[in-house]
């Protein structure tokens, strides 16, 4: 079993326990039954689904030779043939009708992998340039990154969610059986911390070892270099309306003008990382 998949294990089973002390403390034995069935409910969705939740959260259209036929010519060819080269199977391409460029990969296992990028980089980026930020995307499927990334998507705003009906339900009116108002707003505070923790729990090495694959398999790092530096400095100037739930998913990290975003960077420096690509030999 790879360390992602048991990351991933790890993550849901942190759920569950999450829910189910949650629910008991916001409304008692009736909370922590609520608790069992949103909690199987929640495991289902984020492993079969997270992918999609979160390209319909940012209204990603399909690119295809009658969708997008544009955005189709100029990338299926590029992703096809970065895929033949990794031994990956052709994935789902989407497009994201943004001007801030960005993009990022998603889906359970490579067979089921997607890979969407918004309108911004297709206008911003030379043909090399794109290249290589598709390579970095298709590296994170070749080392089964998305299955993690898109399950701790779905699990922060799961438990950002907790946090909210926490803080409307703080406790049962059945005197028996009550949940401790105390507990609730306890769980208030500490269920965004838990959704932060998720994000860090995700290795900040992914991003350096999809840069890594990038570099190997388009045959130089200096497009990748060159698209890093693009995105650092037009990302800012073109804020993305971004949740912070899935900020973690993109190739940089998006910037939407909340100083909370900064809380939940699972992205090293593009500094760093550029550094690290100029020491490939």
């Amino acid at each position: 079993m790879s360390t992602n998949t048991l990351k991933t294990a790890a993550l849901l089973g942190f759920l569950t326990a999450l829910l189910l002390v949650g629910g008991q403390a916001i409304a008692g034995r009736q909370g922590l039954y609520l608790a069992l069935a949103l909690t199987a409910l929640m495991n289902f969705v984020s492993y079969f689904f997270s992918d999609k939740i979160a390209l319909m959260s940012y209204s990603a259209q399909p690119v295809t030779a009658e969708q997008n036929p544009a955005a189709y010519t100029r990338v299926e060819p590029m992703v096809r043939h970065l895929t033949e080269r990794m031994g990956l199977p052709m994935p789902k391409l989407w497009l994201i009708p943004d001007d801030s460029p960005n993009a990022f990969a998603t889906g359970r296992n490579p067979a089921h992998a997607s890979v969407a990028f918004t309108a911004g980089v297709l206008n911003l980026m030379s043909d090399q340039e794109l290249e290589a930020i598709l390579a970095h995307e298709l590296g994170h499927v070749l080392h089964r990154d998305i299955l993690i990334s898109s399950v701790a998507a779905m699990l922060a705003g799961t438990i950002t969610f907790v946090a909210r009906m926490a803080f409307w339900f703080g406790g049962s009116r059945d005197d028996e059986d009550r949940g401790s108002p105390v507990a609730a707003i306890a769980m208030m505070i500490l269920a965004p911390i838990a959704a932060m923790l998720i994000q860090m729990a995700i290795s900040r090495s992914r991003e350096f070892d999809a840069d890594a694959a990038s570099a190997k398999y388009v045959g130089s790092p200096y497009p990748l270099i060159g698209g890093l530096q693009k995105l650092e400095t037009w990302s800012q100037r073109i804020p993305m309306d971004a949740s912070p739930s899935t900020a973690h998913m993109f190739i940089i990290k998006p910037f939407s003008g909340q100083s909370f975003m900064r809380l939940f960077s699972t992205h090293p420096s593009t500094e760093e990382r550029i550094a690290r690509l100029q020491a490939i030999r």
